[in-house]
């Protein structure tokens, strides 16, 4: 087995030792580093701590007590950089950095023995595990600054740039950050093969684009690089050309030499944090045991690479340096190894008797917390006095004319800027063009560069900026141009945003509202990339809240509703913003002025208040229910009224969330009509509307229900789109057809 070829060979060459004259333990532990003999000596412990995880990781997994095997063997001098580090300072780790939590944990006045229970009540998927609970074995703690990652490679680079801008923004804001310390720097490691992902690229090109502006940006990427990625082997020079970028400053080190890879990061570090810039620390190391525990490193490595990785096994490199350096003998340090595996595995044993998770709703618990009545209590706060009135010039909006969705759209962002000292809003174009549509226009004006700015045109970077301006502690709102440019960046609200909470138990946080332009009837303009009616990926996600207003008063209320559940109880908002209602002034004829409505003055927003998953109902009629949504709305409603007029009783309900669905509110309206049709502008596979039927079938509706929906298409170009799209002329044949 790989676990008993690198413990035989580590005890056999460490007995091959040969001690040198005995150094004073302060001083350095050989010439030319600054890592003294004791520091060397407490980084050795925390090394062999991690390396027995690894075989306790395997011994658990044998006895099927245990459920996770990727460890940490060959890379443990990533505890030099958590030696050069502060406790304080964010970390967001690759998975193989046991001895960088075991430092972290120690540095920040915990007992070894604490750290080493959290790895493995982790591997058992203990419930009792301070991180996650038991839903997953991940490197994290909400008292040591270490952000909970999933084995998703890359995908944190975007988040840690995002917590580095934070750090610095929350300071130039005057606004408290979750990072205690005002020099705080950021660090994220990962392994060789990662630097190809688009997350990490995405994560580097925004940390050399913001620092080649001049920004400040306290980042320290660590590249621990084995050289090859499961069985793929990466190019020899390869990383380091990947990682000289403009305005990251490149170290190099030998991650199996701790001395060495100590004297890097001491130096990376101080360049990061007194220069407030990015820097890549390229620390080289090996992989023992394999990828992981069912990997079969002979398949595809030949016995002489397996051989070379063993001679350099960091494990014995920093004990041949307490040798040599007279502070360790190879008997002491065997008889050490010895009593800490024993110990090791003895706690590995005791957490296989802890209880672990039991039933759906313990699992399910940290995923959407939620205080509705909290909630509805902060979402009517409004600044008062000469706050409001110099945000809006002396003009405030309740006493203008009724207003458009984009208007009312842009009203609600100034009152919440005026509100939320934290809030944020950024995105491509949003900042002096006011966005596309200009819904964010004037506001950059008003609130300053600072709070309100543009960004490269990249989604992943935006979303990164935002989870990590979000766990620590702002509260940024985000703008993806367009739907179809969400799904570029997906993973980072799927596997970033959406998960944090889940794996740390609520202990961190992403509040954010996502504001996306979205769905289609732009009158043939764009196609598909500037038209998209496609949200499946987007309600297959737990916990996340999809809020669709479609009128001018309803987005304004249910703004301040996302921005008071992220700011509350760090909610994943997404605020899809229908484009070609952005500013539609009538409902039935030119002129009528029916889809515009006044800005309700602060005075009245408890009473507006909209709480998530809450409909809206038009009308009173008992022969059908148009449920719908979005552009739906409006058609529905004029479809409505044409069927009113023939004597026929329609009510039509406005979903207004689509995750969580208003489940007590739709099943309320289909009991009182007996027949429900769904105007779904979303395709008819994968669409709203699947949902919708499959809730109603659920809670044991047996009226009728029939939908229209848009067409399984992508959107055409020019009058081609209204063949694939929901018309409301498909809305009043179905209603139609449905009464009968």
């Amino acid at each position: 087995m790989a676990r008993d070829t690198v413990e035989t060979h580590f005890t056999q060459a460490v007995t091959t030792l040969t001690a040198g004259p005995a150094r004073d333990p302060g001083l350095p532990v050989r010439e030319g580093t600054t890592l003294t003999g004791e520091e060397c000596r407490a980084l050795f412990r925390r090394q062999l701590e991690s390396r027995l995880l690894d075989v306790a990781a395997r011994w658990l997994r044998e006895q099927e007590e245990g459920f996770y095997t990727i460890g940490s063997a060959g890379h443990e001098g990533n505890a030099a950089v958590a030696a050069a580090l502060r406790p304080g300072d964010p970390a967001l780790l690759h998975y193989r950095s046991g001895a960088f939590y075991l430092t972290r944990s120690e540095r920040a006045g915990r007992l070894p023995e604490q750290g080493i229970r959290d790895v493995l009540m982790g591997l058992t998927a203990a419930a009792e595990e301070p991180i996650a609970g038991g839903r997953h074995k991940v490197f994290g703690h909400p008292d040591l600054a270490v952000i909970p990652q999933t084995s998703t490679i890359a995908s944190h680079l975007p988040r840690a740039v995002g917590v580095a801008f934070a750090i610095e923004r929350a300071r130039a804001l005057g606004t408290p950050s979750r990072w205690k310390q005002e020099d705080a720097i950021a660090v994220c490691s990962f392994g060789d093969a990662s630097v190809n992902h688009a997350s990490a690229l995405s994560g580097f090109n925004t940390a050399s684009y913001a620092t080649y502006q001049g920004q400040p940006l306290p980042i320290l990427f660590v590249c621990e690089d084995n050289g090859i990625g499961i069985s793929v082997r990466t190019p020899k020079g390869w990383v380091e050309a990947a990682a000289r970028r403009p305005g990251i400053e490149y170290f190099a080190a030998d991650g199996c030499d701790l001395a060495d890879a100590y004297d890097a990061a001491v130096r990376a570090v101080e360049h990061v944090r007194t220069r407030r810039s990015p820097a890549f620390l390229h620390l080289s190391t090996v992989r023992l045991m394999g990828h992981a525990g069912s990997d079969v490193e002979v398949a595809y490595r030949t016995q002489r690479e397996i051989k070379a990785d063993l001679e350099r096994d960091p494990l014995l490199r920093t004990a041949a340096l307490l040798v040599e350096a007279g502070l360790e003998t190879p008997e002491g340090l065997l008889n050490t190894y010895e009593s800490m595996r024993e110990h090791v595995l003895r706690i590995a044993l005791e957490t296989t008797r802890s209880p672990r998770l039991g039933t759906a709703k313990e699992i399910m618990e940290p995923i959407a917390p939620r205080s509705p009545e909290l909630i509805a209590k902060i979402s009517p706060m409004a600044a008062t006095g000469p706050a409001r009135e110099k945000a809006f010039a002396g003009s405030l909006p309740e006493n203008d004319k009724p207003m458009t969705l984009s208007m009312a759209i842009n009203r609600t962002l100034a009152d919440a800027l005026t509100v939320y000292p934290e809030m944020t809003v950024f995105g491509e174009d949003v900042a002096k063009k006011g966005g596309v549509y200009g819904v964010t226009r004037g506001l950059q004006k008003r609130f300053g560069a600072a709070r309100v700015f543009d960004t490269l045109l990249d989604e992943q970077a935006i979303l990164g900026l935002a989870l990590g301006a979000g766990v620590s502690g702002l509260l940024p709102v985000p703008e993806i141009q367009y739907l179809a440019y969400l799904h570029n960046a997906l993973d980072q609200i799927r596997g970033e945003a959406a998960t944090l909470s889940f794996f740390s138990r609520n202990a961190y946080r992403n509040p954010m509202v996502v504001r996306v332009a979205g769905y289609a009837y732009q009158k043939g303009f764009g196609g598909h990339f500037h038209n998209d009616n496609a949200i499946g990926a987007l309600r297959d996600i737990p916990g996340l809240v999809i809020a669709s207003p479609s009128r001018p008063d309803d987005a304004a209320s249910m703004l301040r509703t996302c921005l008071a559940a992220a700011q509350t109880s760090g909610s994943v908002c997404v605020f899809l913003e229908p484009i070609a209602l952005y500013h539609t002034k009538d409902l039935f004829d030119d002129g009528d002025g029916g889809w515009l409505a006044p800005y309700a003055p602060p005075a009245r927003w408890a009473e507006t208040h909209v709480p998530i998953g809450r409909a809206r109902s038009y009308g009173d009629g008992r022969d059908l229910t148009i449920v719908t949504f979005g552009n739906g709305l409006r058609m529905s409603l004029r479809a409505a009224v044409r069927l009113t007029q023939e004597g026929y009783g329609c009510r039509v309900l406005d979903l207004r969330w689509l995750a969580p669905l208003p489940l007590e509110d739709l099943l309320r309206a289909a009991e009182l009509t007996g027949k429900v049709l769904i105007a779904d502008e979303t395709r008819h596979s994968g669409g709203v509307s699947e949902g919708i039927m499959a809730e109603l079938a659920d809670a044991g509706y047996t009226g009728s229900v029939a939908r229209v929906t848009s067409s399984d298409s992508f959107i055409p170009l020019g009058a081609a789109a209204d063949h694939v799209l929901l018309s409301e002329e498909e809305i009043e044949q179905a209603a139609r057809k449905l009464l009968g």
